[in-house]
């Protein structure tokens, strides 16, 4: 999507450029664009993310203190524009970050079990805790129960009082997660590296992707007996 913002960035240059009588330079009206780009920006939280919205053109200004002083040559009035041009690209690739996270939704749906699970052939479990059983995955089940697998709530505080009050010490608690799933891969484009962890009762999903973690959950067990 990046690169669809510099298109448009230089298609309005290329524009700017065309219908001026005196052409400036194109690596300095360049090097002015990526100037023009610098401003005093704030972040702001948006579907996972942040995202910066430029406040003052402190490009601009700079770019002005510079070529304003000149009385030859091209000057201020020639680059002015293309000043400008790199402080609204600071709006295009805001336009960009806004669209993104949508049409990476539509594409890539966070509550479908195929966006993190694409790929199974080399899956295999690793045991990540004591109280993990020798147990292997269950390619079958999991290709057979693909479709049905369903997103559930992340009772993270609740499995934690679960399993301290399970146990008379914190350190003897079992472990609600036992298991890693690798070897997995993410459905291509998706840009995801999910870590995969499998319930001790075989049937829920925990992933993490780095933002934020799902839960899934099947209705027979994706584990079975290890040979």
């Amino acid at each position: 999507m990046n690169l669809l913002a510099w298109v448009a960035i230089f298609i309005l240059a290329r524009r700017i450029y065309k219908k001026q009588d005196v052409k400036p330079i194109i690596w300095k009206l360049a090097i002015v664009i990526f100037v023009g780009l610098f401003s005093f920006s704030i972040n702001l939280p948006y579907m996972d993310q942040q995202i910066k919205l430029a406040i003052l053109p402190l490009g601009v200004w700079i770019l002005y203190g510079i070529y304003s002083r000149k009385s030859e040559g091209i000057s201020w009035d020639h680059y002015r524009k293309y000043a400008w041009l790199g402080f609204l690209a600071n709006f295009i690739f805001l336009a960009v970050s806004l669209i993104n996270p949508l049409i990476h939704s539509v594409i890539f749906p966070a509550n479908e079990i195929s966006t993190y699970l694409s790929d199974i052939n080399k899956a295999k479990i690793i045991q990540t805790h004591p109280s993990a059983g020798s147990k292997v995955l269950d390619r079958d089940s999991l290709l057979v129960q693909s479709d049905s697998i369903k997103e559930e709530p992340v009772y993270s505080e609740k499995w934690y009082y679960e399993a301290s009050e399970s146990a008379d010490e914190l350190s003897k608690a079992e472990e609600r997660f036992p298991y890693q799933l690798a070897g997995t891969e993410a459905k291509w484009g998706s840009g995801m590296d999910p870590v995969i962890f499998i319930e001790q009762d075989g049937k829920g999903i925990l992933i993490s992707t780095g933002q934020k973690q799902v839960y899934f959950r099947a209705e027979k067990s994706l584990l079975k007996k290890g040979e």
